[in-house]
Formats: C-alpha cells, sequence, structure tokens
C-alpha cells in the first residue's frame, strides 16, 4: 500500500503558515480562488470525464465571463496603449479595425489553393460557424475589435497553421498563439490574452493524463510543434489583414509570416477519437491508429 509519510508531508508543508479570518466563508488572497463558480467549473472540468450528456467545450463561456469579470480593466487598456505606442503593427491593426467576418459570397471567386478557396469551402461545407464567441458584440473600441477579430480568426489560423481542428491541432494552435504572445507584447497583456487559452490546455491534458493515456503522446507532439511554430511566426495571427490575403495561397501565406512546419492534411485526425468523443469506442480509435 502506498502511503505518504510523517516525513513527506513535514517536508513540504513544514513552511506553511495558519492564518485566521473572521470570514465566513472561504477567503484568501487570489480573487481567482475565492469564486466559487470560478473553483467549482475549474475542478469539474479538470476533473471529469467526456461524457455523452456534455460536450468537452462545455462551459467555456462561463469561464471566459468570469476571468473577464476578474480583470482589472483600466489597467488592460493601459497596456493597449503601452504596446500599441511600441508595436506599430498593433497599432496599425487596431487603428484599421479590418473585420474578418467573412461570408461565402466574399470568397466565391476564389481559385483553388488560395485562402479564400479555403474559407469557402469550410463555410459551406464545414457545418462549424468562424463567428465562434462574442456573437453579436458591438465593435466600438480597440478592445472590442481585439476581442471580435481573435475569435473570428481562429478556424483561418487552423487553416494557414496546419494544425487541424482536432484534439491535437487545438493543443497546437493554443500552443502557438501562447508562445507567439509572449515573444511579442509586454508578459503582462501576453497573460491577460492567454487566461482562457491556458485553462483549456491545463484541462485538456489533466483529464488525459487520469483518464485518456493514449491521447497524452500526441498532446505533447502538439504542444511541442506549437510551441515551435509560434515562436517563429512575425507577430500573433489575429494580427494578419486577412480580407487583403485571400487571393494567395496559403504557402506564400505560410512563408511571408513565419509559419513553419505545419503538418499536412489529416494529421492528428486520429487525436480526438482518443479523448473527446464520447461516442467513439475506444476499440475503433485503436483500430484506426494501427493502421
Amino acid at each position: 500500500m502506498v502511503e505518504v509519510t510523517k516525513a513527506d508531508y513535514e517536508y513540504f508543508n513544514g513552511a506553511v503558515r495558519r492564518y485566521e479570518t473572521q470570514s465566513s466563508v472561504l477567503i484568501s488572497s487570489s480573487r481567482y480562488l475565492n469564486h466559487p463558480v470560478l473553483r467549482e467549473l475549474m475542478a469539474q472540468e479538470m476533473l471529469r470525464r467526456n461524457g455523452p450528456d456534455m460536450p468537452n467545450t462545455a462551459y467555456i463561456p462561463e469561464v471566459a465571463q468570469i476571468l473577464h469579470d476578474l480583470e482589472d480593466m483600466p489597467e488592460i487598456f493601459r497596456l493597449f496603449e503601452t504596446e500599441k505606442q511600441r508595436l506599430p503593427e498593433f497599432r496599425n491593426w487596431l487603428d484599421r479595425k479590418l473585420l474578418s467576418d467573412f461570408k461565402a459570397e466574399d470568397v466565391a471567386h476564389c481559385k483553388p489553393g488560395t485562402l479564400g478557396h479555403m474559407i469557402h469551402d469550410f463555410i459551406a461545407n464545414s457545418g462549424f460557424n468562424m463567428d465562434v464567441f462574442f456573437q453579436g458584440m458591438k465593435v466600438d473600441s480597440d478592445y472590442t475589435y481585439y476581442l471580435k477579430e481573435r475569435a473570428l480568426t481562429h478556424d483561418l489560423e487552423h487553416m494557414v497553421t496546419g494544425f487541424g481542428p482536432n484534439n491535437g491541432g487545438e493543443l497546437a494552435l493554443i500552443a502557438a498563439n501562447i508562445r507567439a504572445a509572449y515573444k511579442y507584447f509586454c508578459p503582462e497583456l501576453a497573460a491577460y490574452m492567454n487566461r482562457v487559452s491556458n485553462y483549456l490546455k491545463a484541462k485538456s491534458l489533466m483529464k488525459s493524463n487520469l483518464y485518456y493515456p493514449k491521447a497524452v503522446p500526441i498532446q505533447i507532439e502538439a504542444e511541442e510543434r506549437g510551441y515551435a511554430q509560434g515562436r517563429n511566426w512575425k507577430f500573433p495571427l489575429m494580427m494578419l489583414p486577412w480580407r487583403e490575403l485571400i487571393d494567395i495561397s496559403v504557402e506564400e501565406i505560410r512563408e511571408e509570416y513565419g509559419i513553419t512546419d505545419a503538418p499536412p492534411p489529416g494529421y492528428w485526425e486520429d487525436s480526438t477519437p482518443y479523448s473527446e468523443d464520447p461516442r467513439f469506442p475506444v476499440e475503433q480509435a485503436q483500430s484506426i491508429a494501427a493502421e
């Protein structure tokens, strides 16, 4: 029987200091830990299995809203202004406020091999919605533009990075964006921009380590490739002039903006059955991986 010993507790907990409080509820120095709903959701989403009753995307809006509500928004706005002065590409991107809210008719003319053709195929055939978050948001400031455009470009980033819309690809794209943000922005703004991304990465890796170990090697590789690619980006991909690139080939876009080592189409396609599709039998996932 495995048992943690008294010596272990003393070694790791010997410096613990106990504080008393008059509060009748749980309270700490962390505004995140102090939020009861956030505590509950993060514990649930990191420790539960994926099941047919609840998709793996469940409660992302709730967590994102809570994290936003806990932000020091005057400080975030100050960081935006400071970085606009330091980073001309960032300032130009925010000043132009070009939205990548593509409709099928916007890209129907685009030739095969171009970004626009990929966008048209996605809109017409994927069954997904490119307007994935902050639906209905009115863009009336630098900050609301940042929120809306970052959501609109998520699937565009999948297209040009080669990180497909599957479990491995999502983790790779998260890692790439984290790495690119910390390379380009000051740490404080990069941390804000990656609050939700880090939560998504953490819960995915935690659940796989608990329940889906066959998914873990794929996820490790995805993170490694994502970090490596994001380090080479010219700047975060949300800032690309997407509307001006629709008639350009994906290969040319990759070369221009430092998008390196893009996986071939279908890469990591088998990663989702291992960890995120509760309707997919484990035996079937194993047979696919063996082929």
